[in-house]
């Protein structure tokens, strides 16, 4: 079964955690999936995450399948809550 979680962005999601989550989704075997407001993306692909549009307030979730779907959930979490404006 699927790893899963949601994260409400404190900020908007800009260029500097796109590119730290496609990073740290590329470290995993799982396949890994952003999706808010309806979008959805690879989370390994840095144009695929900004392409979501994710503004702060809006919820986002992580979803994971694969031998370390837990550990990938987990990582990607922790990137999104620490989201902060750009600047």
């Amino acid at each position: 079964m699927p790893a899963s979680s949601d994260v409400t962005l404190k900020a908007d999601l800009h260029a500097r955690p796109a590119g730290q989550l496609a990073v740290a989704a590329a470290g995993f075997q799982a396949a890994v999936r952003l999706s808010a407001g309806g979008r959805d993306a690879d989370a390994k692909s840095v144009l695929g995450v900004m392409q979501l549009g994710a503004s702060a307030g809006a919820t986002v979730t992580v979803r994971a399948d694969g031998p370390d779907e837990a550990a990938a959930v987990d990582a990607l979490t922790v990137i999104l809550a620490a989201v902060t404006p750009a600047g």
